[in-house]
């Protein structure tokens, strides 16, 4: 029987799995449009930052903004061009938020931004050795399916609270409630307009099934926010301009193309001299903290993201997950030799699964797309985060629709399935979320005297999280 599917078809089982090369190509360009603000935003975290001799990365004391973006996009690139040619699913990977802010302002300031790379340099060495010996595939199908899906409804609420935090549609308060809505209460802003307006339209494609919704809503959100900046003068976001844009004020850029080489960058690490100039024990503690955060947070968004997509099996499992998984791992090497911090799988790949992605395809398009960002790092800062934003709150509503895939009336499970959901956006972390409901299932299971039902990986992962949650205690006992 002649196949008449072409070669790229049958490499990434696009008919196999219900996508089409246009829907791929979408959904690559939506992932990368929805996490193109990391070009932007990693710099400002990590290359500001000064480490114990008061030096910035690359060397010296001026912050190299434009030489980490490129650098940012340069990784970000190969390792998700990676992870579609390799594990064949359409997953993006870039420097993880969190983590270098971990890296920059709790690492940094106690040794050399070389030996502060050289850690998350090792911790992608011991994660990819977990991957090569079963370990961490072994982990992942130890979980109970319920809590995979809880993992998933947790991650839609986290991402559609970071489009909304992200939009300025919620915000922080000094007194009172922890967050309010808009400005003092109100919506008074021309961006956070910009982005209802956006959400709504979004809201209202995706309602209607219309081809494209959410590429053709962050394309049209960009170029209303050009239109309303021009007309207002908005500016951008400040103390003293609160109603102004965040991240990016929209307008054509004056500057098309720039060039830093982002392979500089790589000499910059020092794998080993942090456990002589910081101590072994801190070493290696912040080498467990960066394991541990990065383990499980990629867990989550890939049993999320790849639920989204239809990818999960009956038995909770990914296809090729070990190789998933040691992409993943790479990451971290990749992103410490590279000076750019931990890169990770991201959740906003479920921006191009809500397009239509299913294959590694679209990983490719958007490597692609992050590698010409290298050259082109100004087209990029066009999109303000009013409006990637309504993308990321529609997929997590996406997300969320398996929640009914949750026994409510068996409280072994509801219960940690319920911590797990309400911590990933209440504590502002994926892998808090999960230690909660791993550590809550293996109690409630003890308590009621079904202790032989759990998993022995489960019982090692819940001890690990007690250990995680424990850490801040431990370094103020030992004066770390």
């Amino acid at each position: 029987m002649n196949d008449s599917r072409t070669a790229i078809d049958r490499f990434f089982s696009i008919t196999e799995r219900g996508s089409t090369i246009s829907r791929e190509v979408r959904g690559g360009l939506a992932t990368f449009f929805t996490m193109a603000y990391i070009v932007v935003l990693n710099p400002i975290i990590i290359a500001h930052g000064k480490d114990i001799q008061g030096e910035v990365i690359g060397d010296g004391t001026e912050p190299k903004v434009a030489l980490v973006a490129a650098g940012t996009a340069f990784v970000a690139g190969l390792l998700t061009i990676l992870m579609g040619v390799v594990a064949r699913v359409p997953f993006a990977l870039a420097a993880g938020l969190g983590l270098n802010a971990f890296v920059t302002f709790n690492i940094a300031p106690l040794m050399t931004w070389e030996e502060a790379m050289g850690l998350i340099f090792l911790e992608g060495i011991v994660i990819g050795i977990l991957v090569l010996t079963g370990l961490r595939v072994a982990v992942f199908r130890a979980i109970p399916s319920q809590l995979k899906t809880a993992i998933s409804v947790g991650i839609g609420l986290f991402i559609a609270l970071i489009g909304f935090v992200d939009a300025g549609f919620v915000r922080r308060v000094a007194a009172g409630a922890p967050l309010e809505m808009g400005i003092g209460g109100n919506l008074a802003s021309w961006p956070i307009f910009v982005f209802v307006v956006g959400l709504l339209a979004t809201a209202a494609m995706v309602a209607r099934k219309v081809k494209g919704a959410i590429l053709v809503g962050i394309v049209g959100t960009t170029l209303l926010g050009i239109v309303v900046e021009a007309l207002t003068g908005s500016g951008a976001a400040s103390e003293e301009n609160p109603g102004g844009w965040q991240l990016n004020v929209p307008a054509w850029p004056t500057e098309i193309f720039g060039f830093h080489n982002p392979l500089v960058l790589f000499t910059e690490f020092d794998p080993f001299g942090a456990f002589s100039s910081a101590g072994l024990l801190l070493a290696t503690l912040f080498v467990f903290t960066l394991l541990i955060t990065d383990f499980f947070d990629t867990m989550g968004t890939i049993v999320g993201v790849g639920r989204q997509a239809n990818l999960v099996k009956e038995d909770g499992t990914l296809p090729r997950t070990r190789e998933i998984l040691l992409v993943d791992s790479l990451g971290a090497v990749v992103g410490g030799a590279g000076s750019v911090s931990s890169n990770t799988t991201y959740v906003e790949s479920a921006a191009g699964v809500g397009e239509g992605a299913r294959t590694g395809l679209a990983s490719v398009v958007t490597g692609a797309l992050f590698l010409v960002a290298v050259f082109f790092a100004p087209l990029v800062t066009i999109v303000p985060y009013e409006a990637a934003a309504p993308a990321l709150v529609v997929v997590g509503f996406l997300m969320m629709t398996s929640i009914r895939e949750i026994d409510w009336n068996d409280y072994e499970i509801a219960i940690p399935a319920f911590l797990t959901i309400v911590l990933m956006p209440f504590t502002y972390s994926i892998s808090n979320g999960i230690g909660a409901g791993f550590v809550a299932y293996v109690l409630i299971k003890v308590v009621r005297g079904k202790a032989r039902e759990i998993h022995p990986l489960m019982w090692a992962v819940a001890a690990l999280f007690v250990l995680y949650f424990a850490l801040g205690p431990i370094r103020v006992m030992l004066g770390l």
